[in-house]
């Protein structure tokens, strides 16, 4: 009888070495414990947090751990996605301040084709104020209406 124990045991004791890499953890789901700002339960042993839990099993799954693995990735070759421009760059915004700073002599076309010289005084995100001189009244223009503008010196054309 010792001769068929002792003949299994090498046996099991080989597959145990070949199946250990192979083996997965296996976290049971813990219920939270009454104190929700602690990471211990009521016994004083540590509640695994849902965040660092749904790490660790994408860990133990094989994905990427970094910020990129949530946006995912263009498939095949491993190269990441690129990331998407900045929707507002603030160009515009820039080129209002130089021509207030400077105070510009400005020509703004309108898309009906008028033409409004003047001095951009200040701006918002829906429109300009434009001071004109000559005695004409100063102007507010909603920059939906404006097709172009450039400065007065220059020659469109």
């Amino acid at each position: 009888m010792k001769e068929i124990m002792m003949d299994s045991a090498p046996a099991a004791a080989s597959a145990d070495k070949e199946n250990y890499g192979n083996r997965k953890l296996i976290r049971p789901t813990l219920p939270r414990g009454e104190n929700h700002n602690s990471n211990h339960g009521s016994h004083g042993a540590p509640v695994a947090v849902p965040e660092r839990r749904e790490r660790m099993e994408r860990h133990d799954r094989g994905e990427r751990m970094d910020h990129r693995s949530d946006r995912g990735s263009m498939g095949g070759g491993g190269a990441a996605k690129k990331a998407a421009p900045p929707e507002q760059t603030n160009a515009e915004n820039f080129y209002y301040q130089k021509q207030m700073q400077s105070r510009t002599p400005m020509v703004i076309v309108l898309r009906d084709g008028e033409e409004v010289h003047g001095i951009i005084e200040w701006y918002d995100r829906n429109c300009l104020k434009v001071n004109r001189e000559n005695g004409e009244p100063n102007l507010m223009i909603y920059k939906p209406a404006i097709k172009y503008m450039f400065k007065e010196g220059e020659n469109q054309g």
